[in-house]
């Protein structure tokens, strides 16, 4: 898990673009090709190297945690 100040990933930040569009799903490639920010390059390599889902969700919203670890829908997960 990657907790963050938004939902997920974005086409661009969605503080500073109110036209930036959230992938529920994308691939470490798509994330890395599209340049898109998750997280620092070390970490996000070492968790496709070794194929460790990301799931990159807001820390402030309600029970986003719980609703990960029951499995539901939340945030954006990237894997291949």
């Amino acid at each position: 898990m990657k907790a963050t100040k938004v939902d997920g990933i974005y086409t661009a930040d969605p503080m500073k673009d109110p036209k930036a569009k959230r992938f529920d799903r994308i691939s470490y490639r798509d994330a890395l090709t599209k340049q898109l920010k998750v997280m620092d390059s070390t970490a996000f390599s070492l968790c496709m190297d070794n194929q460790v889902p990301i799931i990159v969700l807001n820390l402030m919203a309600k029970d986003n945690i719980r609703k990960v670890v029951l499995g539901q829908k939340v945030g954006t997960l990237v894997s291949d």
